[in-house]
Order: C-alpha cells, then structure tokens, then sequence
C-alpha cells in the first residue's frame, strides 16, 4: 500500500544475511539479482500490464548489462534469467499449448552514441556512414544485420558471395496471434503467452472480425500474425473513454491488447481491431508454394490481409537500406510499427538452421531509432503515484510524436532532472519510450534562453504537504538512483490512485468505477481504502455530485449508476487472491507475481504465514526464495532444519538432503522482491484493508476448478507430450485437475502416467527408461470415466 521511511539504501552482500562476510562475487552476485529483479519488473509493465516505463533501447541496455555480468560470474546459461520470451497470459483464460513455438525475435539496433546528431532527428546511419571498423560496425544494426547474414551463409554451407534472398515487412505494434483453420472454418486463435503455451482468444477473435472466419482452402493449417487498432479507431476509443469519466487508453498497442482480453468476447463488435498476417507455421493437407514470398501471396489470395510494405531483395545491404527508406514513411500510416523484420526467402532451410528458446535463427527483427522532436519546457508538475513516489512530469509546448500530439512528457525523476541539466525555459528533445510513453531525453544547451530556471527537488508533498523521504539506491553499474516519497499514507493523491488501480482491469476489474467517480468519493472521505468501496449504499453514490454538464448543470451519479456500480463491487467479490493481490498497491507486486503467490498459497492466511516466517529467516522458508546459495549458508539451513548430513557433505549432497525433505524453490520471485512484498504483506496497514476486504465478503482464497475425485487419477501425477487427437494440452490437464490427478511438466520415477500423443519426444524415451505406463488419449479418457 503506502511506502513508510526508511534509511537510504545500499547494496547488501548475498552473504550479509547468516552474518557470512562479503566478498566481490557476492557483491556481483547482488548486482546480477538487481538487473534481474529490474527485467522481471520491466517485463511484468510490458508483457502482462502492458504499461510499459522505459524505452525499447534503455530495456536492451539492462538485458546487455545482466548478460555481460552473468558471464563474468559463469553463470550456466539454463539458470540465466530471460532465456524464453517474455509471458502475456491473463488470468481467467484457457490456455493452448502451440504446435510449433511462438518465440521473440534477434534485434538489431544501431547503439544511440554512434548516432550523433541522427538520433536527434530519429534517423538511422545511412550506408556510407557505417563505421568500417569492427568493432564500431558490430555495434550498429547494419553490423548486427551481417553478423546474422554471416551466421546463415556458414550454417547453411553457403558460397559467400551467392544471392541470398531475403524478405522485408514491417514489424507491426500489436500483439502476436496465432490461427488455426481445420476444413476451411477458423478452429482456434490464441495469443502468444510465453510462447510455448498461449491464452485461447478464439471468440473475441471471432466477434471483433479482425480476421476471415472461413477460407476457400481445406485441411489443416497455423497461420500468425499481429493483431492491431488503427489510430483512428484508437483516437474514437479514447474520445468515449473520456467521455464516460474513464482514463483513456495509453497507446494504440495497449488498446488491442485489453480488448482481446476482455471476458466479454461481444463488446468488441465494431471496436476496429484488424490484422496482418505474415507466416504459415506449419500445414497438414494443405499445398503450399516453398519460398516466403510466394506464401505471402497465397495467403492475401485466400483473404487475409497482409502488409503493402513487403519487399523481396537480395542481402543484407540491400535489405538495410529497404529499411531506412521505409522509415520515412510511418507518419503515413495509419497504424504504428516499430521496425522492419528480416526473413530468409528460402522456407526448406528453416528448419535446418533450427532456434534458441528465445528467438529463430531464420529470421531477426531491425529496430528504428525513437523519433526526435524538439519543443520547449513551459514548467513542471509532480505526480504522486499510489506508493507514494512523486514523479516529476514535464509540462510542454504540445509537439507532435510518433503519431499523438503531446504535451506533457516524463522525467523519471529529480536524479534524472539533475543529470541532464533540465530547466524550465529550455528547449528539450522528446521521444517515445517503446513509441508509447513520451519523455525527455535530452536539453539543446545552444538554444538555453537567459533566465531558465533550475527545477528544485521537492522537501514536501504537493498534495498533502508532508516532509518528503528521500531514498538512494546504487545499481550494479555504479549509478545512483535516488527516489522521493510522500510518507503519508492517507495522502489523497495516493488514496486515489490506490482506489484507481484497485478497480482496474488487473486487479479487480470493477466496471463503473472510474477515475472521476474515485475522485468524488475520496473528496468527500466516502472510501478511502479498497475496503470501504465494499460498504458503499445507494443512496450514498446516487446522490454523489459529479461534474457540471456543459450546459451548466449540476450532474449526480444518479441511481440507476449507483445500482451497476454495487452490482459491480458484488460480482468483484469472488475475483480470487491472485486479483486481491494485484489490486492493494504493494511496491513490487504485479500481476504474474500475484498469480504466482495465488498458485503456490490456498490463502491468504496461508501467504501471510509463509511471508512471516520468511522474514523471521525460517529455514524452509528461506529455502523456498534464496536461490543459488554458497555451500556454508546451504549448510546452516540444514543443520537448523536437523537434517542428517555426511561428515564433509558437498554442496550436492546437501542440496540433495534439502530436496529430500519436500523442501523446494518457487520461481518468479527473488530474493529483493521478497524482501520488500513480504515486508509489506505483513505490515498493519496492509493487514487492516484485508481484514476488511474478509469482513466484506471478499474471497481470499485461490480461484482454483472444483474437484470431484476419480479413482485410477486422484493423487497420481501426469505428463502430457505431444499432440492429443481431440483434446488440447490445456483442456487434458483441466480434466486431470478436475479429477484430483496433478500434470508435471517433466518425468521422473515419480511420475504414474505419461500420456503421449502424435510427435511425442524426449518425455516419451524417458517415460520407456524409467519403466512409466505410457497412455494415449483413448486410455486417458478411460481413466476419467
């Protein structure tokens, strides 16, 4: 909830904790966990908020950072952070396991201190302007592009200086979606997810008629592409939006995201959402042309839309300048992209150059530098957020930005302000962070008029007035971070946004209570924690005065909105714990790490106990968090736990004992993240809305399928592989948990059944090594009665 002063920080060695003394790989060990606990965080904004806060550019400089650390510290690439794609899963959907893996693509992007004044024009290093020398070259997209044209010659056993064909098409920015047509009909859409498993979207796909429902061509196919709202229909949504008292959708990307993951698949009728389709992931029955290009054009004649800026040439030189050329053309659009992907024409190699977890090699994706735009500084404004933080905002001559007029821009914060000499009066560049949150960037000292004024760092609240807390943090590079506070809890900007994000689509997903409605009932003390929205009455909001109509008069929320509204708050009861979670503003606690806590705990009785003995340093606690522990500290946990240990016990073999005792980590959380979320979990104040949340009837507990116990499947564990004939990965697995059985995702001896379908793999060898009874479908079903 509200953040409470505390001492400025300082990195603490991973030994600190069991009075272990430092040394510099725990110091580099701490930093790798930082950059890490910053990505998960970044990613949680991107791919499951999709509220992004930094830049594409600033992202990849993280990622570099971790990956250049986790070398130096020989960190195993199978325990590295980040090696998959990143997860858009929604709570609340089936999900589908793809055939065919739905993974992220290489980048390339020229590095902004080789751009020189370009990058203030958002422009990329034409071809003559490319460093010759290797190193500088490497570090350009041009020189990325011929890295991964090299790596494709040699792979392939390619002359060097054979054609090698390649095609262009602009890199939508929308949200991947994957097509499946069985007998000319549409059979399944699904998103991405974390690429191997995504959330089944099949009916807002359907309602919102952003792709063709039947085709002329029979058998079975996999066809993907992006999903996307043009702007025109972004700009209409916004305009109702604002109309209705909601807060408008950030970007057009985000705008297709939350309406393809609405529940209510027919509110997207007449919603504009659209598509382009670009590949054929795999095809039964169905002939198809071998070359990309041509299975472009058979996918526009069998009417699916594809993009006007494909374009077929050969190398990479001429594809790099296909590039530059083409990114002069996106303020003609009427949809955004963010760069330009490059494929192999040849599809027969695909395969033969095969991927990572993360990316494919046929294929890797050009990024165009963020566009510039020069405006001047009228003044500054500071925010306070939901955990108190105060953000200073720049308030600008309106300019516009990769599409959108703006006028107000980040500044991140006061550290920030300071370092790049910002003042009001100056002339300042602005780009967009991932083409969707405008910031500042950069000051044009030649163009500082006489009498710009320094921007001060606040002592008190702007809201409430109370003395500012001051944080400082130093990152792994050495840079210190500083972050302001407001202390005080009951502060209404935050009692505000607390009730705003509570409410949101995330958390608690209460329809009717807006950004206006929140402002009313917290200026006149109604509701001032999510608890106390639960002990609304109707006369209470009915009579509740909102704005003055444009014809001067005085409107109420009347009563027919104040029975949707508590209609609303009555149906958000039995959201779950995951929601509940999300929902209560706790510094570092989103919605995939509320999804996880909700997975792991039945309850909240249950994350709250395990939060105190996590802080009390109880051992199995501990255990669970602390990963990739020193053989000493590893040690002191067993010997508190009173395992039995060989004199001179390995590492191994203690690890072992721990695993033997039923004692096992849990992913998706760290060491500083649970820190600072159980932390919070555990104070008053926190406790005190969750009090109140159960005396309102609220349900803290897992949303979880009821189970109705079979015999032969109760308490037996399963693993599926490969493709079942009738059932999907996510619909088996149901029907296990429904039945009392658990689904692993590996085989072990303890596993009861394999059940294996068409393609079944490496589990399938391992199940006949270990001796496991392997089933198909036919058998499963037997099983479930």
């Amino acid at each position: 909830m509200a953040r409470t002063p505390k001492d400025a920080s300082v990195k603490v060695p991973s030994g600190a904790r069991n009075g272990a003394p430092a040394d510099a790989g725990d110091e580099q060990l701490t930093g790798l966990k930082e950059l890490e606990r910053q990505l998960r965080h970044h990613d949680e904004r991107y791919y499951r908020q999709a509220e992004p806060e930094i830049s594409d550019a600033t992202y990849d400089e993280l990622r570099d950072r971790y990956a250049a650390l986790a070398q130096a510290l020989a960190i195993p690439e199978a325990e590295r952070y980040g090696r998959k794609p990143g997860d858009d899963h929604t709570a609340g959907f089936e999900t589908v396991r793809h055939r065919v893996p739905m993974l992220s693509l290489e980048k390339a992007a020229t590095e902004p201190a080789l751009l020189g004044s370009l990058q203030d024009e958002g422009r990329d290093l034409p071809l003559a302007r490319v460093p010759a020398e290797r190193a500088q070259r490497g570090a350009t997209a041009l020189g990325k592009l011929e890295q991964w044209e090299r790596r494709v010659r040699r792979d392939l056993g390619l002359d060097p200086e054979a054609p090698l064909p390649v095609v262009i098409e602009p890199k939508i920015d929308g949200i991947s979606v994957s097509l499946v047509y069985e007998g000319g009909r549409l059979a399944r859409a699904a998103t991405r997810g974390n690429g191997i498993e995504g959330d089944v979207i099949t009916a807002q796909v359907a309602a919102a008629e952003a792709v063709p429902l039947t085709v002329r061509a029979r058998g079975s196919f996999e066809i993907r592409g992006e999903l996307y709202l043009p702007r025109a229909e972004f700009d209409r949504l916004n305009g109702l939006l604002v109309e209705a008292g909601e807060r408008p959708l950030v970007n057009p990307r985000n705008g297709c995201a939350g309406l393809m993951k609405r529940k209510d698949a027919e509110a997207l009728r007449g919603k504009g959402v659209r598509s382009f389709l670009y590949s054929i992931a795999w095809h039964e029955g169905v002939k198809l042309p071998g070359p990309h290009w041509e299975r472009l054009a058979w996918v526009r004649e069998h009417g699916f839309a594809v993009h006007s800026g494909i374009a077929r040439v050969d190398g990479i030189a001429a594809a790099y300048d296909h590039c530059l050329a083409y990114a002069a053309k996106r303020p003609t659009l009427d949809h955004d992209i963010d760069g330009m992907v490059v494929k192999l024409d040849d599809t027969s190699a695909w395969a033969g150059l095969g991927e990572t977890e993360h990316h494919p090699k046929w294929g890797i994706a050009y990024k165009f530098p963020p566009e510039r735009v020069a405006t001047r500084l009228k003044d500054v404004t500071v925010q306070v957020g939901k955990t108190g933080r105060l953000t200073p905002v720049a308030e600008l001559e309106p300019v516009f930005v990769a599409g959108t007029t703006v006028s107000r821009a980040s500044l991140h914060n006061f550290a920030e302000v300071k370092a790049k000499d910002v003042r009001i009066g100056d002339m300042v560049l602005i780009e967009k962070a991932g083409e969707i949150i405008p910031q500042v960037v950069r000051v044009d000292l030649a163009k500082r008029p006489k009498g710009a004024r320094e921007i001060p760092w606040p002592r008190c609240c702007p809201v409430c007035e109370t003395e500012v807390v001051v944080e400082r943090h130093t990152d792994p590079s050495g840079k210190e971070a500083v972050g302001h506070y407001c202390p005080n809890p009951a502060c209404p900007a935050q009692v505000r946004e607390r009730l705003r994000h509570f409410s949101s689509r995330g958390a608690m997903d209460i329809q009717g209570l807006g950004s206006a409605v929140v402002d009313k009932l917290v200026e006149r003390g109604i509701a001032t924690r999510p608890d106390a929205l639960y002990r609304l009455q109707a006369e209470q909001l009915a009579t509740l005065e909102m704005e003055v109509a444009s014809n001067g008069v005085r409107r109420t929320f009347g009563p027919r909105n104040a029975e949707n509204l508590l209609r609303a708050l009555h149906d958000s009861k039995a959201r779950g714990l995951a929601r509940v979670l999300a929902g209560l503003s706790i510094h570092d606690l989103g919605e995939k790490l509320s999804e996880d806590l909700a997975a792991r705990f039945a309850s909240w009785d249950d994350l709250l106990a395990f939060a105190r003995d996590y802080l009390a340093d109880e051992p199995k606690a501990a255990l669970a968090v602390r990963k990739n522990l020193k053989r000493e500290p590893l040690l002191a946990y067993a010997t508190r736990l009173g395992l039995e240990l060989p004199d001179g016990a390995t590492k191994d073999q203690i690890a072992g004992a721990i695993k033997a005792a039923d004692i096992h980590a849990f992913g998706g959380i760290d060491e500083t993240t649970a820190e600072v979320v159980f932390r919070e979990i555990t104070s008053p104040t926190v406790e005190s809305v969750v009090g109140g949340l159960a005396a309102a009837g609220v349900s803290l507990r897992s949303v979880r399928e009821a189970t109705a116990a079979i015999a032969g499947v109760a308490g037996k564990t399963f693993v599926l592989t490969g493709t079942l004939p009738t059932l999907a990965r996510g619909d088996a697995e149901k029907l296990i948990k429904a039945a009392g059985g658990k689904c692993s995702g590996s085989v072990s001896a303890k596993t009861d059944y394999v059940v294996a379908g068409d393609e079944a793999g490496s589990k399938l060898a391992k199940a006949k090594e270990l001796g496991v009874a392997v089933i198909d479908e036919a058998g499963l079903r037997t099983l479930l009665g």
